[in-house]
């Protein structure tokens, strides 16, 4: 089972008491004549996803009710961060390139 740090709580939970909610930090497009369908199409339905780190939103529902946003490796599903709701977007490139280095070296791999 993952646990997750809920940011406002300042524990880690079981997964179950949180609800993922999407991409986080998605720009919701001012409401006008001007927009057209396959803007609103796009940002309704077309979401980056990547293979490697990504910015979600998640609820913890079963404790504080917050929302707040998470920071998951879509592959390994580890949770490398979690920060409260309205913080700025970490760099994500950044961070990659930091787990990366910290990563151990595997010595016997095959060429």
């Amino acid at each position: 089972m993952l646990l997750i740090r809920c940011p406002y709580c300042e524990q880690d939970r079981p997964e179950l008491e949180f609800r993922n909610m999407g991409e986080a930090h998605i720009a919701r497009p001012t409401f006008s004549e001007a927009i057209t369908d396959e803007q609103w199409e796009g940002f309704l339905y077309t979401r980056a996803n990547p293979k490697g780190l990504i910015a979600e939103r998640w609820r913890h529902i079963h404790g504080c009710a917050r929302f707040f946003n998470a920071v998951r490796h879509t592959v390994t599903d580890k949770f490398v961060m979690t920060y409260k709701q309205g913080e700025l977007k970490p760099d994500l490139k950044a961070l990659a390139d930091k787990l990366a280095a910290a990563a151990p070296v595997n010595k016997e791999a095959r060429p």
